[in-house]
């Protein structure tokens, strides 16, 4: 064969096979994550899929043309996936709109910040195409932990309601001060929005979250302004973010039985967080925030970014330990590490940790990764000596319910744990890749132990190191 007819038979090869491509494309699994911060729709293939996308805000809905596929049962299977209680989504339509062009249209219920992008191959995914739906309004997370005490208060002191104007903060502040609530969103709000910048400014020596000369004062948030006299009980909330690993598109380490990790540890957070709700610490309420509530996906540094945005006074991360052999057993606390890790296994359980966003799908981009790095490169000594110290107050708990793994906290560079004012740690519950620990981590029974030695882990903590006054700066 001549070396042109070569070439020509290349060439058509070459053709045939990126027509192949463009429409040969299979679609493996097709997956819907809702969630009040966003919600997540997910197609996985074998190659990689083209789209144009198109939004249209009124009323809101989003249409995406995948070029290179035709309609088929698989890509039909969303409109059944979507769930009436979908916060975001109202339902999805899909069309053959051309020749080797499916056409999804997604009917929102609110105004939507769309994100489309494609993930390449990582773990068990191949390649994914990832739309996340952000509501444009996003409400203040700290006003809701607010409220909800408010509420509290009312049932335990029955009497004249107290009219809400939009503010809870500036209610609950009022009713100690006797001053009227400042309106939100006025020059001088004490709530700002979910984009405001807030800070923790530690206050030595404020065993009762007192104000200056150890007089007894409420601080709700603090103020710069002189303390106002109170009664001798200090009503101050104590914010516990609590952390379940992984989610969504990313299970964690899957036990030989099938127990995903991501289940086993949001189980984990309720059981803990109704113990935390219903726990007073000298006259302070404490009060339990979840970064995630339910399955779905959340980025390492917007688990960090929550927590400051609440002003958590501790941070708990959960999760479940995996290993490449079945015999590893026993729970474990890390801590931050600003230097090299504590021991091999610690960098090794860290560079792991770290590896979930890949995993979960994260979109970033220059300017994100910009601001992450600058976040996470603030830690400071204080913060770790202070999750040391939480961590010490957990294990010891957790030793009397079951096995530890190490007798010690354990320091690495998690990147979950690198909240610049905010003690954080990090508890893997047990080694989920242990059969015999897959079960306790599936037993209500252990479960309920757990979360009462970490409640007791905490409460011994404060019981040495009370919580500081803060402020919350606008």
């Amino acid at each position: 064969m001549k070396r042109r007819d070569l070439l020509q038979s290349g060439a058509l090869v070459l053709l045939l096979g990126a027509q192949h491509l463009a429409r040969g494309a299979t679609i493996l699994a097709v997956r819907v994550w809702p969630a009040p911060d966003y919600s997540r729709v997910t197609i996985e293939s074998d190659t990689a899929l083209k789209v144009k996308q198109f939004f249209i805000a009124n009323p809101p809905r989003l249409a995406v043309d995948i070029e290179g596929i035709e309609l088929n049962p698989a890509l039909k299977e969303l409109v059944a996936k979507v769930r009436s209680d979908d916060p975001n989504i109202a339902g999805i339509r899909a069309g053959q709109n051309a020749p080797g062009t499916v056409r999804l249209v997604l009917d929102l219920k609110q105004p939507i910040a769309p994100q489309v992008f494609t993930l390449t191959p990582v773990a068990a995914y191949q390649h994914r195409l990832v739309f996340d739906l952000y509501p444009t309004q996003v409400s203040d997370p700290l006003e809701a932990l607010i409220a909800d005490r408010i509420k509290d208060q009312a049932r335990a002191s029955p009497g004249p309601a107290t009219p809400v104007t939009g503010d809870p903060l500036g209610e609950l502040i009022a009713q100690h001060t006797q001053r009227p609530p400042l309106k939100l969103g006025g020059p001088d709000s004490v709530l700002n929005t979910a984009n405001a910048k807030i800070t923790s400014n530690s206050v030595a020596n404020s065993d009762q979250s007192t104000g200056a000369k150890g007089q007894k004062g409420i601080n709700i948030f603090g103020t710069d302004n002189a303390p106002v006299q109170s009664p001798a009980v200090t009503d101050r909330l104590i914010i516990i973010a609590l952390d379940p690993g992984h989610g969504g598109e990313d299970p964690g380490a899957i036990g030989p039985g099938g127990t995903r990790e991501k289940d086993v540890v949001l189980r984990l957070a309720h059981r803990l967080r109704d113990r935390i709700n219903a726990t007073v610490i000298k006259g302070n309420t404490m009060r339990a925030y979840l970064t995630r509530d339910a399955d779905f996906f959340v980025p390492l540094h917007v688990r960090v970014q929550k927590a400051r945005q609440v002003q958590a006074d501790l941070f708990v991360s959960l999760h479940a330990d995996a290993f490449f052999t079945p015999h590893p057993q026993g729970a474990s606390v890390f801590a931050l590490s600003q230097g090299g890790a504590s021991s091999s296994a610690a960098r090794w359980m860290a560079a792991k940790e770290n590896k979930a966003d890949l995993i979960g799908g994260l979109n970033v981009k220059a300017r994100d990764a910009q601001v992450t790095r600058a976040l996470f490169d603030m830690s400071t000594t204080a913060q770790i000596n202070d999750s040391l110290k939480l961590g010490s107050a957990m294990l010891g708990e957790i030793g009397r319910v079951g096995k530890l793994h190490k007798g010690r906290v354990e320091q690495a560079s998690f990147a979950v744990l690198k909240a610049p004012d905010i003690p954080s740690v990090l508890v893997e519950a047990a080694f989920i890749s242990n059969p015999e620990e897959e079960i306790k981590l599936n037993s209500e029974a252990y479960q309920e132990q757990l979360a009462s030695a970490l409640m007791r882990g905490i409460e011994g903590y404060f019981s040495k190191n009370p919580p500081l006054a803060r402020n919350r700066s606008v």
